[in-house]
């Protein structure tokens, strides 16, 4: 898998997060707390399945070298940082 497929994956899996986000919401009040309905569970079943595949796919970005980070503490201290 390379690199811009990866990160396609990664934000895919953000959107359907968000999507499965507001479907269980809105099942959550079409049942009215139906003691019967299943579905706002089967809504955080899917949700938490998608954060898992995220993490797993972000992982392996991490772990292949195909994802980096850009955080400013994970960068190498400058000439001019070091000098002061």
């Amino acid at each position: 898998m390379s690199e811009p497929q990866l990160k396609a994956l990664i934000l895919l899996l953000m959107f359907l997060m968000a999507v499965s986000l507001f479907n269980g919401l809105y099942v959550l009040f079409k049942d009215n707390g139906a003691p019967d309905s299943r579905r706002t569970f089967h809504r955080l079943v899917i949700r938490a399945s998608l954060a898992v595949a995220l993490l797993l796919a972000m992982v392996y970005g991490f772990y292949t070298g195909k994802l980096k980070s850009g955080a400013p503490w994970n960068q190498p201290p400058t000439a001019q940082q070091s000098q002061q």
